[in-house]
């Protein structure tokens, strides 16, 4: 019994003490509003300055969390159109490769010799018949032997493998056409460059010759100039070329069909185009989906990523 008389009193001295420290601190919490400078509303009513701040906070770094949500989502959306832009670029890319496919191996026509009409058929194949001129032979260098197959699996390498050599170019007199053009006869190994080295593959008689039509060639950025002094040519220049053999600029490449024994290996025209775009699709769209993902798990889920 005087064991439960002492806990009741003591309850009711910590009960006391508690409602006591609790007015303090309400005193205190009134005291320091009240030192907040007020603001009035439009409806007349003042508000702590306190209360307008934490909101004024809020609202600032809810309106933030906002806009990084919606410019994030550029990220995927832009991959997303980078992935399907490199879609139509492949299918531009192997209708292309179709394109120049069925024009080297189409049926030959007749060389026609209106400039104009030359300019429509590249790598279209055409036939002619006549006398090479040896002695005049003109040399572009270096240059390896065309393996379509070889250069698809080797497309995008900053390297090749392989020999190197030069095409020998040699003006060809066409009987049926009574002009001279330019006939690249194929490709030789450095060791077979001097036509001492070839005799012979230097026939003199009146040769039928099935190739394809090519245009005059741009220098490219860090492709050397011709040297015509030397007989050293790096790139197609149909007007020097022309101006030194007396040959009119018209120009094809002869075909695998039309290699001479002992002489240049034909077929060096080079139709593989680099198509890499399958790696930028798969690219792409990966980052599409990670980024997806992410956005959707940090804003959609608040999931910490």
């Amino acid at each position: 019994m005087a064991s439960l008389k002492s806990a009741l009193v003591y309850s009711t001295r910590l009960l006391t003490t508690v409602r006591k420290q609790t007015h303090v601190i309400y005193m205190k919490r009134t005291l320091l509003l009240s030192r907040l400078p007020l603001f009035k509303r439009a409806d007349g009513r003042f508000i702590p300055f306190g209360r307008q701040s934490s909101s004024t906070a809020a609202g600032a770094e809810k309106g933030e969390d906002s806009f990084l949500k919606w410019f994030l989502l550029l990220i995927p959306a832009t991959t997303f159109g980078l992935g399907t832009w490199q879609v139509k670029r492949r299918q531009w890319k192997l209708q292309m490769i179709n394109d120049l496919t069925r024009l080297t191996t189409a049926e030959p026509i007749p060389l026609p010799i209106d400039p104009h009409e030359l300019n429509s058929l590249e790598y279209r194949r055409v036939k002619v018949r006549g006398r090479y001129d040896h002695s005049q032979e003109l040399y572009i260098l270096p240059r390896s032997p065309v393996d379509p197959e070889k250069e698809a699996r080797e497309a995008g390498r900053l390297s090749s493998s392989g020999e190197t050599g030069a095409n020998v170019i040699t003006p060809l007199y066409c009987t049926d056409l009574g002009i001279t053009i330019l006939v690249n006869r194929g490709y030789v190994p450095r060791q077979k460059i001097r036509p001492e080295t070839r005799m012979k593959g230097q026939v003199e008689d009146e040769v039928e010759v099935v190739g394809v039509v090519r245009l005059t060639e741009t220098r490219k950025p860090f492709v050397p100039n011709n040297d015509v002094e030397r007989n050293r040519w790096h790139y197609r220049d149909l007007e020097a070329m022309s101006s030194v053999t007396g040959a009119e600029p018209i120009f094809i490449d002869a075909d695998f069909g039309s290699t001479i024994p002992g002489g240049p290996i034909g077929g060096q025209t080079r139709v593989t185009l680099r198509n890499e775009h399958m790696q930028y699709i798969i690219t792409w769209y990966g980052l599409c989906a990670a980024t997806s993902y992410m956005w959707f798990a940090k804003f959609i889920k608040k999931i910490k990523v």
